[in-house]
């Protein structure tokens, strides 16, 4: 009886060890249709260089999969390597977070084709992408006019186009503190703060500091936001 318990105790203790490891664990399954020999590789930033943390050989078969361990959400780059160019093109962004994420593309429409599927944060950052490429549609209109207007010297024109930029980029700021602020429960609230309006006031910054979740204030980008607010505080 004493053995049964013995046993009993350990596997649950085994149990309880690979349940804790496992949360930390990301789980990348793939396809990329019409790939038939190269390398992917999974990079993230460090320093504001792009460093490999993984690689995946495909020979033959399209279908890719791979285990990496991730201890906060944080935005990864699966890149290409076609054996012919380092093209942008080559390197797809996601917003990976523990669990199980699934990536499925086209080599010929590698980046416009990606869906990837098993992060919110992904759901929601595709959300805000596709408000937030209105304003920079808008903006490259402006910057067309703008161009048209200073070649006719036309200042009148000018100074109406100034202000629609403005306007335009006051917008897009305030969308992006909405967003992040509305979203405080997930991590792309401070990552938007950090990668689109880490130049806006400072008090906008501290709200959306301030508004996030605990879980999120622990992670990788709640931390980092945390440390730059601090940052340009000291430095005013």
């Amino acid at each position: 009886m004493k053995k049964i318990i013995i046993a009993f105790v350990t596997l649950i203790l085994l149990a309880s060890c690979n349940k804790n490891e496992s949360k930390d664990n990301l789980d990348i399954t793939g396809n990329i249709k019409g790939l038939k020999k190269g390398t992917l590789y999974i990079q993230r930033v460090v320093d504001t260089s792009l460093v490999v943390i993984d690689s995946i050989k495909i020979d033959g078969n399209s279908a890719f999969e791979t285990n990496i361990e991730l201890k906060s959400p944080e935005m990864l780059y699966l890149f290409l390597d076609r054996g012919v160019s380092n093209s942008l093109d080559n390197n797809l962004l996601f917003f990976a977070e523990p669990g199980n994420i699934n990536i499925d593309t086209n080599l010929d429409t590698y980046l416009s084709s990606a869906k990837i599927t098993g992060s919110k944060n992904q759901e929601l950052y595709e959300d805000y992408r596709k408000i937030n490429s209105r304003f920079n549609d808008d903006n490259l209109n402006l910057i067309e006019l703008r161009f048209k207007a200073m070649k006719s010297n036309n200042q009148k024109t000018l100074d109406s186009i100034n202000e629609k930029q403005d306007s335009n980029i006051k917008r897009k700021y305030l969308y992006a503190t909405n967003f992040a602020i509305n979203n405080k429960d997930h991590e792309i609230a401070p990552y938007i703060a950090l990668s689109e309006i880490y130049d806006i006031n400072i008090k906008y910054l501290d709200t959306i500091q301030k508004s996030m979740t605990p879980k999120v204030a622990q992670s990788l980008y709640g931390k980092k936001l945390t440390e730059y607010i601090a940052k340009i505080k000291k430095q005013q």
